[in-house]
């Protein structure tokens, strides 16, 4: 049989009037949805730009999460240091209904909470997706995700609906996962200002520390009959742990004409604050023995007693070095508890040999002994007394500038300098051409001792 062709007929213009229709309102709802998300996701790229307060910019974040992902509700969970979990803010319908999703989700959170405190694990997390689920109730739509800062998870941001035709599609997971991560960046921005805030305010208290230091360093060198003087205390950080003082004492005569000058140096093992508190301490201790008219040996005796107690257990020991001179002798009695030897130059024979006793550091025992010594100085006799910064500096190949080096370098200066001043500009010169650049990462101090040669008084 033949196949006879059927006439075409047309659709309907009313069928193509209304799927035009639909199809451009579907296009709307569509454009319309793009700028509600590019507007509140705006209005949270602001809100962490703008905002100082962690507080407020967390408000946001349930309530931006739900908008986004049009669901009915959102919170957020943080961990603390100890590991506790805890409903940090929580956006959903007001009313009794309300109160009841925040008083289970904030169960959810004690339920889930180590005991005792630890850092929160993996396993916690597991458990408050569990209970989160279980207290909103089956039949609730839930997504969790992370909040990560770096390697650790920091909290969770949930997002709930109760239409059972909800779904989460993967832009809505991909939302709320840049809301959770947008959280992150506002808390490791709050901890970053906290911690330089908390810098800052460290930075106030060690400059006010260096300005009292600096105070409790003799301001000039005294002015001793028979003597040159020169110091200088370089210190390596803003509060530091070398010491050195001029202590006068008063004279034993009756007529208290003359007096003579004790002339300490010393070194707090370690640097920063807590050298700085203890070296600080040594100078208050020892000018108040100083005025109790005892011998060198017998003043580092009674340090040591002090320090021990103080001090033990603590690991912090200090080097001292004691010197009384007396004018109208030109004798230099001292005595040594463990602290770099000063380097005497003698202008006679133009050798140099090291002052030194036997005597351990300060606070390490409790009944460690200690010697005197005594030496009469000649005209143009120089003293150097150092701390172990000025031979522990290091070169760019990292080679210590050692007491041999020092030797050296105080024998050319004595030799060809003249007067203290001098004397001691070229030794911390030689340190800064031997180091390259003069920086040391550790306290250097410097007195030259130099008695006035004959003629020059």
């Amino acid at each position: 049989m033949p196949i006879v062709p059927q006439p075409f007929s047309e659709p309907s213009g009313n069928l193509d009037l209304a799927a035009l229709k639909a199809l451009k309102e579907l296009l709307a709802r569509y454009h319309q949805g793009q700028h509600k998300i590019q507007d509140l996701l705006s209005s949270l790229g602001y809100a962490l730009r703008s905002s100082t307060n962690l507080n407020q910019f967390l408000e946001l974040i349930p309530f931006m999460a739900t908008r986004l992902t049009d669901a009915d509700g959102g919170a957020l969970f943080l961990f603390n240091a100890d590991g506790q979990i805890s409903l940090a803010r929580l956006h959903c319908q007001e009313g009794p209904q309300g109160q009841a999703i925040r008083q289970a989700l904030e169960t959810a959170g004690r339920q889930v909470s180590p005991t005792p405190p630890r850092p929160a694990t993996r396993a916690n997390t597991t458990a408050l997706d569990y209970q989160v689920q279980h207290y909103l109730g089956q039949e609730v739509q839930v997504f969790g995700t992370a909040i990560w800062l770096k390697t650790v998870e920091r909290g969770r941001l949930y997002i709930f609906s109760s239409d059972p035709a909800y779904h989460w599609t993967q832009t809505r997971q991909k939302l709320a996962q840049l809301v959770a991560d947008q959280t992150a960046v506002a808390i490791e921005n709050n901890e970053l200002t906290l911690e330089l805030s908390k810098k800052e305010h460290l930075d106030r208290e060690l400059e006010i520390g260096a300005e009292i230091q600096r105070q409790l360093f003799p301001r000039q060198c005294p002015q001793i009959s028979g003597l040159g003087l020169a110091a200088r205390c370089k210190i390596a950080q803003q509060v530091g742990g070398d010491y050195y003082d001029f202590i006068p004492i008063p004279a034993r005569g009756e007529d208290g004409s003359l007096e003579r000058w004790s002339i300490a140096i010393g070194d707090v093992m370690g640097k920063g604050v807590p050298a700085g508190l203890i070296m600080t301490m040594t100078r208050g201790m020892l000018r108040t023995e100083v005025l109790n008219g005892h011998s060198p040996a017998q003043i580092l005796e009674h340090l040591n007693l002090v320090y021990y107690g103080d001090l033990e257990n603590s690991h912090r020991f200090v080097t001292l070095f004691y010197s009384e001179y007396d004018p109208a002798t030109r004798t230099l009695t001292y005595s040594n508890a463990a602290h770099n030897p000063p380097l005497l130059w003698q202008a006679g024979t133009q050798t140099i040999q090291r002052l030194d006793t036997l005597g351990t550091l300060i606070g390490l025992d409790a009944h460690a002994k200690y010697e005197d010594a005594q030496i009469q100085l000649a005209p143009g006799d120089t003293i150097i007394y150092y701390t172990d910064g000025f031979t522990d500096a290091p070169s760019p190949t990292g080679q210590r500038f050692d007491e041999e080096n020092l030797i050296t370098a105080v024998d050319w200066a004595c030799r060809n300098c003249s007067g203290p001043q001098a004397i001691l500009d070229r030794l911390f010169d030689q340190v800064r051409r031997f180091t390259g650049s003069g920086v040391c990462d550790d306290d250097m101090t410097l007195i030259v001792l130099q008695v006035v040669p004959t003629g020059k008084d």
